[in-house]
């Protein structure tokens, strides 16, 4: 019974702290314009940097991977099995994307999707953002080197942790950030995708 509590609060916690929006808290502070409605429409760090400059994208970035990371670190305290650190994980990405708060509009999870890879083992969290790094230093494109980072994730988790939970929600927190991402591979099969930085007109 006490097994089911901590898996349900815990869960219920992540979508709350997943539901908070990082970018639109930060450019209503700094009297930037919301990013639902300038660029992309889109609640992320991309988004604000193009609009908001960088500074208030490195919060936001900053921010939205702590929505991932500080729920599974507390929920380890507690309970530290695969399938619970699992759905915690999930429950903070879907947070994000569905936000309680804003009408269940949020933003794509990539960065909160980091922050619950990085807890759940910080290796792969780190080989996932260097492949981010990596192509985005090569294409200087945002979606195509989270898509390109996010679609490897699950498969280099498996080397590591040999975990089917964990493995098995990865690969379900993948496709539904690829899915989020549908209007930015419609763009770039168009050759007509941002590159980092640039405003849309």
């Amino acid at each position: 019974m006490q097994y089911y509590l901590i898996i349900f609060l815990f869960s219920a916690l992540a979508y709350l702290i997943g539901s908070v929006s990082t970018a639109i808290i930060i450019c209503k502070l700094m009297g930037l314009q919301d990013p639902r409605t300038v660029g992309s429409n889109n609640p992320g760090a991309t988004n604000v940097l193009r609009h908001g400059g960088k500074k208030a994208a490195f919060i936001t970035l900053l921010g939205d991977m702590l929505k991932g990371l500080i729920p599974v670190l507390l929920v380890m305290q507690f309970q530290n099995d695969s399938l619970t650190v699992a759905l915690v994980g999930l429950c903070a990405l879907l947070g994000h994307i569905f936000p309680l708060y804003y009408g269940f509009k949020g933003g794509k999870g990539v960065a909160t999707f980091y922050g619950v890879i990085l807890g759940t083992n910080w290796l792969v969290g780190v080989i996932a953002i260097t492949i981010w790094l990596s192509v985005a230093f090569v294409f200087k494109i945002s979606s195509l080197s989270a898509m390109v980072s996010i679609f490897f994730t699950p498969f280099i988790l498996w080397h590591f942790s040999h975990s089917v939970e964990l493995t098995a929600t990865v690969v379900l927190m993948s496709m539904l950030i690829l899915w989020r991402h549908r209007s930015n591979i419609k763009s770039l099969m168009h050759g007509a995708e941002e590159t980092i930085g640039q405003a849309k007109d």
